[in-house]
């Protein structure tokens, strides 16, 4: 199934609007006469420099650099990985073996933060509301800054932009506009920072993006930008840059920037979904409910988030469950091309959709098309662990062809009393999923659990809140769908 995709950073210390940053604010110049005013836009930034000090815990470091009400917050370098195909990661901190850590989950809000927004925040969302009707005019200035003025970052892209150029940005705007919720940004920055060790970003990267970001926004925002402004999106990008920055040295001790895997089988299932099992050339650690990101060589630097379709085996091996989907590049490829023998690439594991075994609560599991990947992992992964805690899955699906793992579900409920399937199909309209999960209610002592399309995962988690189950046992790993739930 589809998962997001993140480009994370530990947090610095970078706050303030002196000299402790990569760059410092300074005075707009003059445009000299009859010179052009996008000539000078780069240089009243002043000069950048990586941040060369030791990498700390990224807990640790985000507790001690970012505080709720945080003059500086997060904002995304390097690329993010779309929706249209499927992933999951995640990391740890403990060396040898490295054993991935729970992502701490994203808190989803119902109502907005208590504290008032700090004088950076609203800054940068003034900036952002102003930019909004022109974000494609915003993009293309900062790529084109970006690859005129470092033209050898240029070869860390794809060669066709138009799948990648929205993501950057996006990224970044997005995570520079919740820089007040610490919570939120610590974990999605930490797992970016990580995430981005697969394309090659090195600390020395990170000023390029932020001088060409702000170059942009300071052109596309001009009647909303002052020195104030200006000083806030340094401090916010500074802060998030260190974070991801902190948060993939400490990974580079731990764990290989990626994973040479080899195809071993394709089972395909329809037209357009396939399951994909591989062999990684190390061993590959992870949880159930986690998701990662591949590289096929047929697509060079172009990455898509899938969900682990297993809990961990004891044989090593890894299988994705993979839907075809109009203009996807990977998921075409992984589905109409290859086959046994070939090698793709994995990057680290992410996601927080993860099994909390400490409790007995039941799971409510909702899975739509492909995402009852995850889902299954996690049926799998409490019937390792012995338990004997109820489980309640709900497999979506628009049509019955779309069940095209409904027999594996049967199959593992046949084995497992304490699992119930239920399918849900939308074309027979017998009931919607909504209406099923109130149907077959309470689940006041329940666990949930979504994987699926953004939109399903909206409307279930609406439905989940509307019965009464509360936002801290909602989980799920869209990371758009989640920053959005956060307003």
């Amino acid at each position: 199934m589809d998962a997001p995709t993140t480009t994370s950073a530990d947090n610095g210390t970078s706050g303030g609007s002196g000299e402790g940053g990569w760059f410092t604010p300074r005075r707009q110049p003059e445009p000299p006469a009859g010179g052009e005013q996008e000539t000078t836009e780069g240089s009243r930034l002043a000069a950048l420099r990586p941040v060369g000090r030791p990498a700390m815990n990224g807990g640790e470091a985000a507790q001690k650099r970012i505080s709720p009400v945080a003059e500086a917050g997060p904002a995304d370098v390097g690329t993010t990985e779309a929706r249209a195909d499927t992933a999951n990661a995640s990391p740890s901190d403990t060396p040898t073996p490295p054993q991935p850590d729970p992502q701490p989950r994203v808190p989803e809000q119902r109502s907005a933060p208590s504290q008032p927004a700090s004088p950076d925040a609203v800054r940068v969302r003034r900036t952002m509301a102003e930019v909004a009707p022109i974000a494609d005019k915003v993009t293309s200035y900062f790529y084109a800054l970006l690859f005129v003025r470092h033209p050898d970052l240029r070869p860390m892209f794809p060669a066709a932009m138009d799948t990648q150029r929205d993501r950057l940005l996006k990224a970044l705007l997005t995570a520079a506009e919740h820089i007040d919720n610490t919570d939120v940004l610590v974990a999605y920055l930490q797992n970016l920072g990580r995430g981005h060790r697969k394309y090659g970003t090195r600390p020395e990267h990170y000023p390029a993006v932020g001088e060409c970001l702000i170059g942009s926004l300071s052109r596309y925002a001009s009647a909303v930008w002052d020195e104030e402004t200006e000083a806030a999106w340094v401090r916010t990008y500074t802060t998030i840059s260190q974070i991801m920055i902190d948060a993939a040295a400490a990974d580079e001790l731990l764990a290989p920037a990626w994973w040479h895997a080899e195809v071993v089988s394709h089972d395909l299932r329809t037209s357009d979904v396939a399951v994909i099992t591989v062999r990684p050339d190390q061993p590959y650690p992870f949880l159930a409910g986690q998701y990662t990101s591949l590289e096929t060589p047929w697509w060079p630097r172009i990455w898509r988030h899938y969900s682990f379709a297993s809990a961990p085996r004891s044989d090593g091996l890894l299988s994705f469950h993979v839907k075809a989907v109009p203009a996807g590049w990977v998921s075409n490829a992984l589905v109409q091309h290859a086959r046994p023998g070939d090698i793709i690439r994995l990057g680290p594991p992410a996601g927080s959709m993860t099994v909390d075994h400490t409790t007995d609560s039941g799971l409510l599991c909702l899975g739509g098309g492909t995402g009852i990947a995850p889902i299954k992992a996690l049926v799998e992964d409490v019937a390792e662990h012995g338990e004997r805690r109820p489980v309640e899955v709900f497999y979506g699906a628009r049509t019955d062809h779309d069940l095209y793992d409904i027999d594996t579900m049967l199959r593992l409920q046949q084995i497992h009393p304490w699992l119930a399937v239920r399918p849900i199909v939308d074309q027979q309209a017998h009931v919607q999923l909504p209406d099923a999960i109130r149907e077959y209610g309470p689940w006041n002592e329940f666990d949930a659990y979504l994987s699926g399309p953004p939109g399903m995962i909206r409307s279930g988690v609406h439905t989940l809140r509307d019965i009464g189950i509360p936002s801290e046992r909602i989980r799920h790993d869209s990371v758009e769908e989640l920053v959005a739930a956060v307003n």
